[in-house]
């Protein structure tokens, strides 16, 4: 009894320490990034303080510079430089080097790496949204949502479950094999390119950098023209951080441009990320050929929303405000089709009508608005169009949000929220991914319609499915054929980092996050060694040595069903019939040496 007692002991007094310990916060070193030419009064700010008038039209703005500017007022931001394909080269060259000398660092070291980069990112959230906000136009809120919990969370998964992920991972030998070891490796690719879109600029760039990085790679990051100002920026950030802990410092590169830039990086890498149009996708997927490197691809989104009869009204009404103005052309993943049943959609219009005409609209860091600018010029004539096919077609629009005092060079950038009844699957805007603030509502009477209004579109990304019953919406989910469901919720998933996210059709192919994102910037290798080496080696049976023995084909067919047959008592006789000619052939060889 004493000794159990000793033992209990011990074991609460281990978990005593182990907890202390957890308590002790790890020693983590803070970087300083140097944000004075990027701060609303830094030096920049000053020197580039008028307003910029972009190229409209086919005379999209190219060349040797890309120039940037605040979507919200059109304030001019400066620019950066076009690389062209040589000087992409050259980056990449520098990364193959480094990364070499970075695959042998330990997970201890990276996991360091990470924490640093946490650090920093908490203490530095207001900066850090700011930057994203004054690029591409989105509010505070969102780019804290969108740009700094997703971030956040990919750290810690990685820090938690990472170096787990990435261990070698055993496997079954199967019969035929019982005396081997069988295992996964995974080991770095190389250099991975990944060509990311501007509508989470912070994200977008952090998160292939870590996957890559946690996992032995080097990577060159395009970022787009559209947020290439705070995306050099954010790569000071990864600068210092590898830095802090000795890493070599051409390990991660960003690099700005136009299509030559993104086209030079596809063909020297040894991996793509894309993120983006299917248009793009399909170009990258075919450069990407020549070279024979694997892509992963994450392009458009239509999501479905979809509404039963027995919710709760308000609760998802709020969501679905929600989901939609994500949309408002900061969110690859927002909801674009909104599928009500027809028992509450007067109720559920009503609701959204009242949320989204308090909405208002106007620069996100000029005062409290609920929704920024559009980040792209001339979106808003294509969501113009769309809202205008609509209408001739039978589509009606019951609200619109309200904006702010907005600059008039700036106009152009904002659209209004709009709530939009009586459309059909004939309409463009319930077709076409729309990237903007736009909530067309539909009805449906059963479960069959709207599933298979839900399937009807050439994107299959994400959809969202609300009920008072989980497993009705759980079992509408399972028959929407896309890459990520949340079950009365959206877009959680994203914020479930252990899980794989992408699409299918044309939303691309291919997942980041969780362990398939992270195995997926590796070097998938498959081993087997000798379980007892080298004591049971792998030795050739007598009768299929050669030269191969007249019954050689018949002891193959008894040493398969030795291994495989169906009945225990047929794989016995068979496994007699093997070591009977094993036996005699033996004997043979025996008898050979003799005379």
């Amino acid at each position: 009894m004493a000794f159990w007692w000793s033992l209990l002991v011990l074991a609460f007094a281990f978990a005593i320490c182990k907890f202390l310990l957890i308590l002790i916060p790890p020693k983590v070193p803070s970087i300083d990034v140097d944000a004075s030419d990027v701060l609303e009064d830094g030096n920049q700010a000053q020197e580039n303080s008028f307003i910029y008038v972009p190229p409209r039209g086919a005379t999209q703005q190219s060349g040797k510079k890309v120039q940037c500017c605040e979507p919200a007022t059109m304030k001019y931001l400066g620019f950066v430089p076009a690389l062209t394909p040589d000087e992409v080269k050259e980056q990449i060259e520098k990364v193959r080097k480094a990364q070499k000398m970075w695959a042998k660092t330990s997970f201890k070291q990276r996991r360091q790496f990470l924490r640093i980069l946490l650090k920093y990112i908490i203490k530095h959230q207001a900066l850090i949204c700011e930057i994203s906000s004054r690029d591409t136009g989105k509010t505070m809120v969102d780019a804290s949502l969108g740009e700094i919990m997703t971030t956040c969370e990919k750290i810690n998964w990685l820090l938690s479950e990472g170096e787990q992920s990435l261990k070698p991972e055993y496997r079954s030998s199967g019969r035929s094999m019982l005396h081997k070891r069988a295992r996964v490796e995974f080991h770095p690719l190389g250099v991975i390119g990944a060509i990311v879109s501007w509508n989470y600029p912070f994200h977008n760039i952090f998160n292939p950098m870590l996957a890559a990085v946690f996992s032995g790679n080097g990577i060159v990051i395009k970022v787009s023209e559209h947020a290439s100002w705070s995306g050099c920026f954010y790569f000071r950030i990864i600068q210092s951080a590898l830095a802090a802990i000795g890493a070599p410092e051409d390990l991660v590169e960003v690099i700005t441009g136009f299509a030559e830039t993104g086209e030079a990086l596809v063909s020297s890498v040894d991996k793509v990320i894309f993120v983006g149009s299917p248009g793009v996708g399909k170009m990258i997927m075919k450069n990407a050929s020549e070279t024979l490197i694997p892509v992963t691809l994450e392009l458009g989104g239509k999501d479905a929303f979809i509404v039963c009869e027995d919710v709760d009204v308000d609760h998802v009404a709020q969501i679905a405000v929600r989901a939609v103005l994500q949309s408002s052309g900061q969110n690859c993943a927002g909801a674009e089709r909104f599928y009500v049943h027809r028992n509450i959609y007067p109720s559920f219009v009503s609701k959204v009508t009242k949320i989204i005409k308090s909405v208002t609209a106007g620069p996100p860091l000029a005062g409290k608005y609920d929704m920024g600018a559009l980040c792209m010029h001339e979106h808003s004539e294509k969501l113009e169009g769309l809202v205008n096919d609509a209408l001739d077609k039978g589509a009606e629009i019951v609200a619109r949000g309200s904006f702010g005092p907005i600059g008039e060079d700036a106009v152009d950038q904002y659209f209004p929220p709009t709530v939009i009844v009586n459309v059909n699957h004939s309409m463009r805007l319930m077709q076409e991914e729309a990237f903007g603030p736009i909530m067309p509502i539909m009805k449906f009477s059963s479960d069959e319609e709207v599933i298979k209004l839900a399937n009807d579109s050439k994107y299959g990304l994400g959809c969202a499915v609300f009920s008072g019953s989980q497993s009705h919406a759980r079992e509408i989910a399972s028959h929407i054929h896309c890459g990520v469901a949340a079950v009365n919720d959206f877009a959680s998933t994203y914020m479930c980092q252990s899980l794989p996210f992408g699409g299918v059709k044309h939303s691309g192919f291919g997942r980041f996050g969780g362990v398939e994102g992270l195995r997926a910037c590796c070097l998938v290798k498959s081993v087997v060694e000798d379980r007892w080496w080298p004591f049971i080696k792998t030795k050739i049976p007598k009768p299929i040595q050669y030269p191969v023995a007249e019954n050689g084909f018949e002891f193959q067919e008894s040493l398969v069903e030795a291994l495989y047959g169906l009945s225990i008592w047929d794989r016995l006789q068979a496994l007699v019939n093997v070591l009977k000619m094993l036996t005699e052939q033996n004997s043979t060889s025996g008898n050979k040496k003799e005379k």
